[in-house]
């Protein structure tokens, strides 16, 4: 059997997700973690090489002579050098679309966290306050419906589509940004990004993260906003300039920020964002339901039989 490496598989499972699949294709050995020091020493032998987060670099294609396949358990691939693996005749293939389902369900959670402050509630009641109210309700932190509302999704691929559907299911309005405009729709209408940060009540990230996209929500985009508004993140961290949406929270410039992702990960100590006025962050699990990552083994599965098997799927390698 051909040698195989998963190097963190802690980032996929901990032991709610059977690797098996993956595992009775080769002789595999698996490691929870590697640290990036560890890498080319733990696959100098392998044919094929399974990882998530850890960076497959032009010296580790240098050092591994045998390395011909690298199985990635995301949909992005810039941990590895492409230009590397194409020299060294790698092929590299990636997972698209495993968790647009999640992410959009995840971004709807946060929206509704904003929007409905079920937390905020559950703790007044957990506290047990409601128990010295005079009234069968309680007003706190205040109530929002999302129908009427306008929702700004900016990148319109796979999951910024299916943020749409939900987003028309609550009775939204829906203003697109995207740098490959959609067909005309009843649905929503793609306008220019300022007309975008202008009209909505609420601005949801789906781009992924280019030198175009790099910090596109700044302290001018951010001036641009309702200060009413609400901002979402389940995209890339890069994708904001943290400082300055620091600023336009503890200066009430917008009316909060919610984001599953961020510049750094995990989260630096001195994160600009750490504390900030009305900011939620969640660690990276907006991908992580586990449907999804019992779906993500299978289609890594594929790629590797493919692999195997001569017929080659998902290759990133041009």
């Amino acid at each position: 059997m051909k040698k195989a490496v998963i190097l963190d598989a802690q980032t996929v499972t901990d032991g709610d997700v059977s690797l098996e699949p993956l595992t009775s294709l080769c002789e595999t050995r698996v490691y929870d973690y590697s640290k990036p020091e560890e890498v080319a020493e733990r696959i100098s032998d392998a044919e094929i090489v399974l990882t998530n987060k850890c960076r497959i670099s032009a010296e580790v294609f240098e050092r591994c002579p045998n390395l011909k396949f690298v199985g990635v358990f995301a949909t992005g691939y810039n941990n590895v050098d492409i230009e590397a693996a194409k020299k060294h005749g790698a092929v590299v293939s990636n997972v698209p679309g495993y968790s647009t389902r999640s992410v959009a369900q995840h971004t709807f959670a946060l929206i509704l966290h904003c929007y409905s402050s079920v937390s905020k509630y559950a703790e007044y009641t957990g506290k047990g306050e409601w128990c010295f109210s005079k009234l069968f309700t309680h007003f706190g932190p205040p109530l929002y419906e999302l129908s009427g509302k306008t929702i700004g999704i900016i990148g319109f691929g796979a999951i910024g589509k299916e943020v749409c559907k939900i987003a028309l299911a609550f009775g939204m309005k829906v203003l697109t940004y995207t740098r490959t405009p959609p067909p005309p729709s009843d649905d929503y209408e793609n306008v220019p990004l300022e007309r975008l940060l202008m009209e909505s009540d609420i601005v949801s990230l789906h781009c992924p993260l280019t030198p175009e996209t790099e910090r596109i929500i700044n302290r001018e985009t951010l001036s641009l906003m309702k200060p009413s508004a609400i901002l979402i993140n389940t995209s890339r961290g890069g994708a904001i300039d943290e400082p300055a949406l620091r600023e336009a929270l503890d200066g009430d410039k917008i009316s909060a920020f919610a984001t599953d992702v961020l510049t750094v990960e995990p989260m630096a100590k001195d994160c600009p964002l750490l504390g900030a006025k009305n900011c939620t962050i969640t660690p990276h699990i907006a991908w992580a339901p586990l449907e999804t990552r019992i779906r993500l083994v299978e289609l890594v599965r594929k790629n590797l039989s493919g692999y195997l098997t001569g017929n080659i799927i998902n290759n990133v390698v041009k």
